[in-house]
């Protein structure tokens, strides 16, 4: 254990790490919030020194040296140099700070796929496409568990803006089954992104009117939803589209024809991917006419084929995003109510954040739980419906994160 300074402590601030005794007794665990000096100094007693762990003293480390940098850098005087202090919290926040400048701003990503697939004329398009695709794709690679976080939020919690958030969903998904279950090529893969968040250019207005209309489609529109796919291509054609896989996967993209993948061409394998990803993405948003369905019941129908048979898109899809996807809720063993905030060594068992208490109460600050351990088990999907918490997305976020707080069980 490394000693810190009872100071160091900072009023009104989560703690990073847990805080001990001389003995190793646990007096305040990661993401306790001390809410006054009194508080503080009742948990501390008698004791001259507490300590972190060993393995959480680099943050104190980096995070003291980052501020004495900047209080030189600043000018300031030898004396307030020499008397600086770094808490937990701020010594977490300077070792992050970076990591922390990376997380995406989500309303502005949702806001640039918005008007890229409503701009679908100009020489801008396709620059402004291969850009989104490119966040996209990096978000995928480097943060998944906050990618799907945030875009399964988005897509259960609004009407508006509904074509981009459900383009830019499908997309996610698709790009992590085919990179890290299905091993395709980069080619494929590529290909795929593009079609997945192109494929229903040709009627964008009309899907942002559809899930705000209260009645039913006409049979204008229904004319429209069934030759969308044709038309889509043909709209990508005259923009300078001229990638066969990916044209190939926009035309087919909502057939719903089941058999194994193996046997159809490699458009109509991407094809057959991005339409299991879409009916899954759909069934989780709400519209005016119907609430969102359950998580487990949207996971179910992607899984299961036209035939009831195992799908292989669908369960390459479901090993990719977790029965469980990030950004959705569960019920636990203890009857409390969690979101999913990372996926699992299995696709039963992610890391979840309880915000409703075993009495139905909010708990306030997420406290983070491992389903794999018996008493935590997930006993069922929540629709989002139920769960009456709002919380900030950004606050959520930072939970995505291996760095994230984790406060005990």
């Amino acid at each position: 254990m490394v000693p810190v300074s009872i100071d160091a402590i900072v009023i009104g601030q989560p703690l990073p790490c847990a805080l001990r005794d001389q003995n190793g007794v646990l007096l305040a665990s990661a993401g306790f919030q001390v809410g006054s000096r009194a508080d503080l100094e009742l948990m501390v007693g008698k004791r001259d020194q507490i300590y972190i762990d060993f393995d959480q003293s680099d943050n104190f480390r980096r995070g003291f040296v980052n501020r004495i940098n900047n209080l030189v850098l600043e000018d300031r005087a030898l004396g307030q140099i020499a008397d600086v202090q770094v808490s937990p919290y701020d010594a977490k926040r300077d070792a992050v700070e970076v990591e922390v400048s990376d997380v995406p701003d989500w309303i502005a990503l949702q806001s640039l796929c918005h008007a890229t697939l409503r701009d679908s004329q100009g020489e801008s398009f396709l620059p402004r496409l291969a850009r989104l695709q490119t966040d996209l794709v990096r978000l995928t690679s480097t943060h998944a568990d906050g990618t799907l976080f945030a875009l399964i939020q988005l897509a259960s919690a609004e009407l508006t803006h509904y074509s981009a958030t459900h383009a830019m969903l499908v997309c996610a998904m698709c790009s992590i089954a085919a990179r890290d279950v299905l091993r395709w090529s980069q080619q494929e893969h590529s290909a795929l992104c593009s079609a997945a968040l192109s494929m229903n250019i040709s009627m964008t207005d009309l899907q942002d009117r559809l899930v705000t209309q209260k009645e039913p489609p006409s049979p204008q529109q229904q004319q429209r939803i069934a030759s969308h796919a044709a038309r889509s291509v043909d709209l990508l054609q005259e923009m300078g589209v001229t990638n066969d896989l990916w044209l190939e996967a926009v035309l087919h993209h909502n057939r719903k024809v089941p058999g194994p993948l193996a046997s159809r061409s490699p458009g109509q394998r991407l094809a057959r991917l991005i339409q299991r990803a879409d009916m899954f993405a759909a069934r989780l948003s709400p519209r005016q006419l119907r609430g969102p369905d359950t998580p487990g019941a949207a996971m179910q129908s992607c899984y299961f084929d036209e035939h009831r048979q195992i799908d292989e898109a669908g369960a390459a899809l479901i090993k990719a995003v977790g029965i469980y996807s990030p950004g959705t809720y569960v019920r636990l063993a203890t009857q409390e109510v969690a979101v999913v905030v990372r996926r699992g060594h299995n696709t039963t068992m992610p890391r979840v954040a309880v915000l409703i208490n075993r009495q139905g109460m909010p708990t306030g600050e997420p406290i983070v739980r491992d389903t794999s351990q018996p008493d935590y088990r997930i006993l069922a999907s929540v629709p989002f419906r139920d769960v009456k918490v709002n919380q900030s997305l950004a606050r959520m976020l930072a939970l995505t994160r291996p760095s994230g707080y984790d406060r005990p069980w």
